[in-house]
């Protein structure tokens, strides 16, 4: 990475949203967000159904450009989407038509280098999310976990000052994620690009993130922030793991227990999927708009 990437943080000032509610009063999602994401750091954000988290992260990518307040990445306001913002979604969202390799390409259309460059990018990145000798597999000859890393290096490939990963092993098994957390935690530190997870597994927030930000639903707003101060590689049997995954756990457990809502009463968001006793509901607002984030 440039010295200059390194000298980058993402700045979200006073950060609302609200949705339209036919013949009703606005939905709001995100309430007077303020957080700064230093240069390199890698940060959780944490939170339980309907928090708008997913919603934060499709703001700083650029993919939603409708609400108040200011995000600012390396000193620039977002209006829009940008090759500097790579963005990692659940679902991988590959081509089923083109192999790994091309799916990978697809996100280097807009860059401005040489063929040759943009093989070599491939390449490395390839080789960065360990899946050398399955460059020309489809994927449907890839396992979720292979798909899921093609989506990593799809996001990487054109070196992105920050990546952003909504939910990125939420629908892989706990044997699959546990070894992809692995390897994002390799690549970041292989990188030193700054990445924000949005999440709602505790032991996946605060096995990855320097910090986790766990957020407090309807509307969403920053309940607390907690430094992870525990060496790399982390070890989920560690007596202090444990004690702040049991703090972050009371944290939630004490809200949930305050304030409840039927599903059906949840409006604009999906049902929440099967979870284990680490991790949280999670839904996201409904997308209205695609737009192409590299």
């Amino acid at each position: 990475m440039t010295s200059s990437t390194l000298s980058d943080s993402i700045d979200i000032l006073h950060v609302s949203k609200h949705y339209a509610q036919q013949g009703g009063t606005p939905l709001a999602v995100l309430d007077d967000i303020s957080l700064r994401v230093r240069a390199g750091e890698f940060v959780s954000v944490l939170g339980s159904s309907g928090c708008g988290k997913s919603t934060l992260l499709r703001l700083i990518a650029g993919l939603d450009t409708d609400y108040s307040g200011d995000i600012v990445v390396a000193g620039d306001k977002v209006r829009d989407t940008s090759l500097e913002r790579g963005i990692v979604f659940q679902d991988h969202r590959l081509f089923p038509w083109l192999t790994a390799s091309q799916n990978i390409l697809a996100a280097l259309r807009n860059a401005p280098l040489s063929a040759r460059e943009k093989r070599e990018a491939v390449a490395e990145h390839i080789d960065l999310v360990g899946l050398k000798g399955f460059e020309n597999s489809y994927p449907h000859q890839l396992s979720g976990g292979m798909a899921q890393r093609v989506a990593i290096a799809r996001g990487l490939v054109n070196r992105p000052r920050v990546l952003l990963l909504d939910e990125p092993f939420g629908a892989l098994d706990a044997l699959t994620r546990g070894r992809l957390q692995n390897e994002l935690q390799r690549i970041w530190e292989h990188e030193r690009i700054t990445m924000i997870l949005v999440t709602h597994d505790v032991d996946e927030a605060l096995y990855l993130g320097d910090r986790v930000v766990t957020m407090a639903p309807r509307p969403g707003r920053i309940k607390r922030i907690v430094d992870v101060a525990l060496p790399r590689p982390r070890e989920r049997n560690d007596p202090r793991f444990i004690r702040l995954r049991d703090e972050v756990l009371a944290d939630f457990a004490e809200h949930d227990g305050a304030r409840r809502e039927p599903r059906n009463e949840r409006a604009g968001h999906d049902d929440d999927e099967p979870h284990d006793g680490t991790r949280i509901p999670v839904a996201s607002p409904p997308i209205t708009e695609w737009r192409l984030a590299w």
